[in-house]
């Protein structure tokens, strides 16, 4: 009876947010179209500015094109179900966004680890740096962790296409995610339990703690350091990226591992928009605001391109 029903679902209806709302549509555009503009700005900055050609910055480069896909995986379908009578989202578009949703969120777990690694050789091993963060080795890591973020992605996606859903299939959320597929599901969901809580220790838990035990080494070494100055410029370069880990990994845990006492639809709808919506609109924010090499790019930016369309003349 399960696997019947099953095959007769073809759509969810979204029920996490009021629809019909020009409000919500106006938010959700202009924070998608900031995310879009800011992150594309990053990566544009990386790319154009020589004095940004380094391990670090072809990393945050790599950052904002996840934020970018983040967003858009999940912002265009609620702004269109803001306008319909009804929210809804097919069952193969579901599992699509969720594929592409998770995967997104394992692949940044792991790059901001292997950002917080680079801070550690550059700062606590600097006459390696060169060699152990060769450009070689940047690439590497880099598509790994889109790697690893698709592989995991993959396992939630087959589990999740396996679910049963007794009578209208209804999600209490405002897109496809994991945690309201298995609330909503009313056949076995122990192999998607486990793979879930798996998750959280492999592809969540274990970057976290490889970040917290690099700055515990870089702090130890910035405190041995002699001069103040020394130490300021230090902390900068650290900062954004600490502000960035901890925003995204205290609203992702919230949003994965929260107690099921504590699930109710206004909570689950805030805290995926914090996680999935907000955090990447914030993070070229962060990245600009608190990054001397950054900011001294974009005050730079007009000038090359006036030089550019000098040359064009």
């Amino acid at each position: 009876m399960a696997g019947e029903n099953q095959t007769h679902v073809t759509e969810f209806m979204l029920l996490g947010f009021s629809h019909g709302q020009p409000f919500l549509f106006v938010l959700f555009l202009a924070i998608y179209l900031a995310t879009l503009l800011g992150n594309s700005a990053i990566f544009t900055l990386v790319f154009l500015d020589p004095q940004l050609h380094s391990p670090m910055y072809f990393l945050l480069s790599h950052l904002s094109c996840l934020d970018i896909c983040y967003s858009s995986v999940t912002v265009p379908k609620i702004l269109a179900n803001t306008l319909r009578p009804q929210a809804t989202i097919s069952f193969g578009g579901c599992l699509a966004q969720m594929f592409f949703l998770m995967g997104c969120a394992g692949a940044e777990c792991a790059l901001l680890a292997v950002m917080a690694f680079d801070r550690y050789v550059a700062i606590c091993q600097p006459l390696h740096y060169a060699h152990t963060m060769s450009w070689g080795v940047c690439t590497a890591a880099a598509a790994g962790c889109w790697l690893w973020g698709m592989l995991d992605s993959a396992v939630h996606t087959l589990l999740a296409s396996r679910l049963s859903f007794c009578g209208a299939a209804r999600l209490q959320h405002i897109f496809c995610d994991v945690p309201p597929l298995l609330r909503a599901a009313c056949s076995n969901t122990h192999p998607s339990e486990v793979a879930l809580h798996a998750a959280s220790v492999f592809v969540g838990l274990s970057p976290f703690l490889l970040i917290i035990v690099s700055y515990l080494h870089i702090l130890a070494t910035i405190l041995g350091m002699p001069a103040a100055t020394n130490r300021r410029k230090a902390f900068s370069t650290c900062s954004a990226h600490l502000l960035v880990v901890a925003l995204y990994f205290v609203t992702a845990n919230l949003n994965y591992n929260r107690p099921g006492s504590s699930h109710s639809p206004a909570a689950d709808t805030l805290v995926s928009v914090l996680y999935c919506i907000v955090t990447p609109m914030l993070n070229p924010l962060i990245y600009s605001l608190r990054n001397q090499e950054v900011r001294g790019a974009l005050r730079k930016a007009p000038a090359h391109r006036l030089t550019n369309n000098s040359l064009l003349c």
